[in-house]
């Protein structure tokens, strides 16, 4: 899975920079899960992958190409203040219900 970093807008306002990517993957790959993306957007942004925020993927069909948005905050509590609840879960790795106290 190769990350390219397409562009790249600051956000002052919300303390934030939008960016855009694009994934390649190899001819026989899945298309890759929003976690794996998001460490890899926080490697190309050479940032905390806490602070990293996966707007949305899309695969276009028969290809290999995924294109996305991410936002990339200042810090981990702007971030936590700005992004809806919705977006916020989908970018936190999932709880296994066998936490629960003995």
């Amino acid at each position: 899975m190769q990350v390219k970093i397409e562009s790249t807008k600051e956000n002052p306002l919300l303390k934030r920079t939008e960016v855009g990517f694009t994934i390649v993957q190899g001819p026989k790959e899945k298309t890759p899960q929003r976690l794996e993306v998001k460490k890899a957007v926080a490697v190309e942004m050479k940032t905390g992958d806490d602070a990293v925020y996966i707007k949305h993927m899309r695969t276009k069909t028969g290809t290999n190409i995924t294109h996305g948005v991410a936002n990339v905050y200042n810090s981990v509590a702007q971030a936590k203040l700005v992004e809806p609840e919705y977006i916020q879960k989908r970018n936190n790795p999932q709880k296994s219900n066998k936490e629960a106290p003995a």
